[in-house]
Formats: structure tokens, C-alpha cells, sequence
């Protein structure tokens, strides 16, 4: 079955690169370091050219200020293993969409206690959210504080039940 998460993310089919994407796969989001940046769905591609690899990455928004601490990351990951030149380009189009995620890395927001945006339906319904799930005691009933959180791509939220306050990955 052909995802919205494979389309925008294809693996490598060649074995070099493969081994390349698996590498740059484990640098983590300096933002939310539970994440890699495959969990997160920013690494886009990876290839060999004659000049070196090159790695493209989506930002979770066109004005991130981690792209610069990933892009160092990636670099230092590969060279790491032996790679000298290495390109790291920033893609804006089309832009990053939580449809990315993978869902090893929503499992790993709400473990940290960031709720994590729900997947889009495939079948073409548009679900009504009821609310966002308190990651702390699974409650649905939230209320947002605050459009941003943390970094730009979070919101903050509160739980009514356990009062506890939480960020929210935003989905768009």
C-alpha cells in the first residue's frame, strides 16, 4: 500500500545509500530529542552523487531554528562514518505535514508526555476531534492555553482532569 509517509519519504533502493540514509536516520530533533528525524518524517532523501551525498530534509516549519543543528548533525553523522563530502539541502516544497510521522515516533511523543497528533484518515472522512488526549492520564478533556509551546510547532495544553499542562505536536 502506497502512504502519504512513503511518497514523501522514500527509502533508498541502492544498498550505499540505504546504508546512508541509516545513518543520517539516527541524528535526533534537537527540539524534542526523543525524536529522530526519521521519526519525525523531515529526512527526505539521500544519494549519491559524484561530488558526495547529499541529504535533503523538510523543516516542520520554513522558519525552524533546529534546521541548523540538524544540517551540523547530519554532517557530522556521516562523516562519522567516513563520508568527507556531504550536502545537506533544505526542501520547503511540498511542505512538511505530521501525515510523516512515523508512528514509532508518535508512540514516542506521548511517552514523553507530548501529545502527538493523530494520523489523517486514508479513506477520505474527515474526522471530528473530540479533543486532544491528555498524554499524562489519557483524558480528553483539554483546553489550549497557548498556540505555542516550547518551539513553534507545539501548542500548549492543559488537562482539566489532572491539571496537568502538556504540549501538543500541532498537525497541519
Amino acid at each position: 500500500m502506497v502512504t502519504t509517509e512513503s511518497v514523501a519519504r522514500p527509502r533508498p533502493s541502492d544498498p550505499a545509500d540505504r546504508r546512508l540514509w541509516d545513518i543520517a536516520a539516527t541524528v535526533v530533533d534537537p527540539e524534542v530529542p526523543v525524536l529522530t528525524i526519521e521519526d519525525l518524517g523531515i529526512l527526505r532523501s539521500v544519494r549519491t552523487t559524484g561530488a558526495g551525498v547529499v541529504v535533503e530534509i523538510t523543516p516542520t516549519y520554513s522558519g525552524c531554528p533546529a534546521v541548523d543543528a540538524i544540517r551540523d548533525d547530519i554532517t557530522t553523522a556521516l562523516k562519522g562514518s567516513g563520508i568527507e563530502n556531504v550536502a545537506v539541502n533544505v526542501v520547503l516544497a511540498p511542505a512538511w505535514t505530521t501525515d510523516w510521522m512515523s508512528q514509532a515516533g508518535r508512540d514516542k511523543l506521548d511517552e514523553y508526555g507530548i501529545a502527538p497528533p493523530a494520523p489523517r484518515r486514508s479513506d477520505g472522512v474527515v474526522g471530528l476531534g473530540l479533543g486532544i488526549r491528555c498524554p499524562h492520564c489519557g483524558s480528553l478533556h483539554t483546553r489550549e492555553t497557548s498556540h505555542f509551546g516550547s518551539t513553534s510547532c507545539k501548542a500548549l495544553y492543559v488537562c482539566l482532569r489532572c491539571q496537568e499542562p502538556f504540549d501538543y505536536f500541532k498537525g497541519h
